[in-house]
């Protein structure tokens, strides 16, 4: 029988997470899970490679969608004992985004969690959770604008996050949807506070990753 290493331990775990992730995302957990801190994702052969032993012992399934060009690879029932994910191309691709996204800070040496579940209707969750000592990032990924009324109640609760000790609010946007977060953000999110919410553009339409790989961690990013 297969030994699982702490690493493959790990990516299940980070799998169970986010529900879903593609060849990209594998790529960059795989490097981040093994080193604390990568500036460079695995190569494909070696994701590959890690996809086909856990997809060999039942531990994740995957699958090539006809309107996608990467396979994608989720965690099996045996696995973590919940069904798989429903694979509808509008969830799935906020889905992807998000796991895009959070491999991203696995290689940054952050832990990945998610939100709370709302308690009321004035309440909202966010897409993921970064913590990496007193740093705590709440993600949101955006591919399509919300109606603007939404974003009132959505920044006032970011809003009162920050105030109570969230680092950064961090929006990962198309070029489209970053304009309309970040003007409705100047609207109804306090002034000393306005400069811990910041968009970036690192998605095209079809929820792509098309930043550069470091943009998360431009020194600008305040």
């Amino acid at each position: 029988m297969m030994q699982l290493t702490r690493r493959d331990e790990q990516m299940i775990e980070w799998l169970s997470v986010v529900r879903m992730a593609d060849i990209d995302a594998i790529r960059w957990a795989l490097s981040g899970l093994k080193n604390g801190h990568a500036d460079d994702p695995v190569t494909v052969r070696r994701a590959n490679q890690w996809i086909a032993r856990m997809a060999e012992v039942g531990l994740v399934d995957r699958v090539r969608p006809m309107y996608r060009d990467r396979q994608i690879v989720w965690p099996t029932h045996l696995a973590t004992g919940r069904a798989a994910p429903a694979l509808f191309r509008q969830t799935m691709r906020h889905e992807l985004a998000v796991a895009a996204v959070s491999a991203r800070y696995l290689a940054r040496g952050y832990r990945w969690s998610r939100d709370h579940i709302p308690q009321t209707v004035l309440d909202h969750q966010v897409d993921g959770v970064a913590t990496k000592g007193d740093l705590v990032e709440l993600i949101e990924v955006e591919l399509t604008a919300k109606k603007i009324a939404r974003y009132r109640l959505i920044h006032q609760h970011h809003g009162q996050r920050i105030a109570g000790g969230v680092s950064r609010v961090v929006y990962l946007c198309t070029a489209d949807v970053a304009r309309t977060v970040s003007r409705e953000a100047d609207r109804f999110i306090f002034r000393d506070d306005r400069s811990r919410l910041i968009t970036l553009t690192v998605f095209d339409q079809q929820g792509k990753w098309i930043g550069g790989d470091h943009d998360l961690w431009r020194t600008d990013r305040t």
